[in-house]
């Protein structure tokens, strides 16, 4: 694994701009089919409406980028805290993208079934039902950081986080409906692993995983690829 880096933005906004430039950079620079897994949550949303606006909007290759996430609450796409919703509303409604490349967590049966048919959709992609650590699934993983130390649907105490062998998994006691997530072998699979982090009540938790505290679900990312937190000054000062 790579070593992990911080890199600090003045505010919000600037860092939502960083991350967006961030992304569309990688794309540019990768030929073939590029794969981004998206977080949920609130400090995501204006980076994704970044990069459907111009000058990210007509620099990105929209045709080659397929667009997964890392968890989903289990409700329909069209409510209010669906993940998918979110980045549709934000990006992806606004930007040619061609709809086979959007791979949305459905919560079409039982959360279980979702998660099985989420992992046959990523195992489809990759062309494989193991992964090889010299070529991963993801070019970018986009993570945030709970209150709890969760990241993705990996929430301290539930038994997905000793999960080894799928890449999907239901949390049945998620909060306050079931949750479908990627466990760590998905997620750690990914040339560049971002953590995004903004405000001064991200502090503390940020070192207690950076430190590597076990309990906490984020502190045990460990990505094939390179690791960066990308926080603003509230975050890294606590005010």
């Amino acid at each position: 694994m790579s070593p992990q880096r911080i890199d600090v933005s003045p505010n919000a906004e600037a860092l939502a701009r960083r991350v967006a430039q961030w992304i569309v950079d990688l794309a540019c620079h990768n030929s073939g089919r590029f794969a981004v897994c998206l977080s949920g949550g609130s400090t995501p949303r204006r980076l994704y409406q970044l990069l459907a606006a111009p000058p990210l909007r007509d620099m990105m290759p929209w045709e080659r980028v397929h667009w997964f996430w890392g968890d989903e609450r289990f409700v329909p796409w069209d409510h209010p805290d669906s993940n998918y919703g979110m980045a549709r509303e934000a990006m992806l409604a606004h930007v040619p993208v061609p709809p086979g490349n959007i791979h949305g967590i459905a919560s079409d049966g039982a959360p279980a079934d979702a998660a099985r048919a989420y992992q046959d959709e990523l195992q489809s992609h990759y062309g494989a039902t193991r992964l090889d650590p010299a070529r991963p699934l993801f070019d970018i993983v986009l993570l945030g950081m709970g209150p709890d130390g969760h990241t993705a649907s990996l929430i301290p105490g539930e038994p997905v986080l000793d999960e080894k062998a799928r890449w999907v998994a239901e949390v049945s006691h998620g909060r306050p409906e079931p949750r479908i997530t990627l466990t760590y072998p998905a997620l750690d699979s990914s040339r560049s692993t971002a953590f995004v982090a903004a405000g001064g009540d991200k502090r503390t938790m940020m070192q207690r995983v950076l430190a590597g505290e076990r309990e906490l679900p984020a502190a045990r990312i460990r990505p094939v690829g390179e690791l960066i937190w990308f926080i603003d000054n509230a975050a890294r000062d606590g005010q």
